[in-house]
């Protein structure tokens, strides 16, 4: 029997895809996504009052203490799951700054008064203009700000129990460090 051309054809083409996926697992972190604001100034805020609280500034976040500002809404399943990593946190004593992303307000506060209010200060991002400067590709998003005011880490994504001490409680340590 003789072989055929078109018959030889879906196995190279499996194996050639089989090849590149293979090599795309291998990349350092493929789950990762880039951002151009770790190492550069927190981004502009655009925000409004969240309740009763007044809204935060870019100063706020360079008052010389480390803190994680979060952007977070109540329709966010992955939001709702990562809230007691965020509680334990704050519990320890580390300043969060929410955003409350693109939410309707009495939701939002219902949201926070089931599951507990973990942030230090809170405000709103009805149109998304905050989220679209600091580059957010959804929620959850956390970002870890040093006490200069600069991004030290984005971690997009719900916050567990191992990307908190994998990722997020070093980035608080590199932080402190350059705050000192």
């Amino acid at each position: 029997m003789k072989l055929k051309p078109m018959m030889i054809l879906p196995p190279l083409v499996f194996i050639g895809l089989a090849v590149l996926f293979f090599w795309g697992m291998q990349r350092e972190d493929p789950g990762a996504l880039r951002s151009t604001r770790e190492g550069g100034p927190v981004p502009a805020l655009t925000l409004a009052a969240f309740g009763d609280s007044p809204a935060f500034t870019v100063e706020d976040l360079a008052d010389g203490e480390v803190k994680l500002v979060n952007f977070w809404a109540s329709w966010c399943a992955p939001c709702r799951a990562e809230h007691p990593h965020l509680v334990t946190l704050a519990e320890e004593g580390l300043d969060i700054y929410g955003i409350n992303y693109k939410d309707e307000p009495a939701k939002a506060q219902k949201f926070l008064d089931d599951l507990g209010d973990p942030y230090a200060r809170i405000a709103a991002d009805p149109s998304g203009r905050t989220g679209l400067d600091w580059g957010l590709y959804g929620v959850p998003e956390t970002f870890v700000i040093d006490g200069k005011g600069i991004v030290v880490k984005r971690f997009a994504g719900p916050i567990s129990a191992s990307i908190l001490e994998n990722i997020i409680r070093p980035a608080i340590e590199t932080a402190r460090a350059r705050s000192d």
